[in-house]
């Protein structure tokens, strides 16, 4: 078997994430709501809590927690779209927009916890 590093570790698991998040989020966003950017943070939480909570080796958190988790969720856009909802006047959306990925993200890691902690 063949090792890889760290870095290649990372990258293998970022390609793979990105490109599910670009599945993803084609598959359910529908306009004016970031259902998908919703849908990838709160799964990739879950994702990286029952990794972390299972007790993964390290090359698998490197490849699957920082590579797969890292680009499959997204802070940025969601940030961005919390904004832009909130800038077009759309104030409720925006704030359960923000207060609801929070809240659902912390509940998959919560539950992540309890399953496999």
């Amino acid at each position: 078997m063949v090792a890889l590093d760290p870095a290649q570790l990372v990258g293998l698991g970022g390609v793979l994430g990105a490109v599910a998040r670009y599945l993803v989020t084609e598959a359910v966003d529908v306009e004016g709501l970031p259902l998908g950017t919703v849908l990838v943070n709160v799964l990739g939480s879950f994702v990286l809590g029952a990794l972390t909570f299972a007790g993964a080796g390290d090359d698998l958190l490197l490849a699957l927690g920082t590579g797969a988790c890292g680009s499959f969720t997204t802070f940025s856009s969601f940030s961005v779209q919390t904004v832009e909802l909130w800038a077009g006047g759309d104030r409720l959306r925006a704030f359960a927009n923000a207060f609801g990925t929070l809240l659902a993200a912390l509940g998959a890691v919560g539950f992540a916890w309890v399953v496999f902690g």
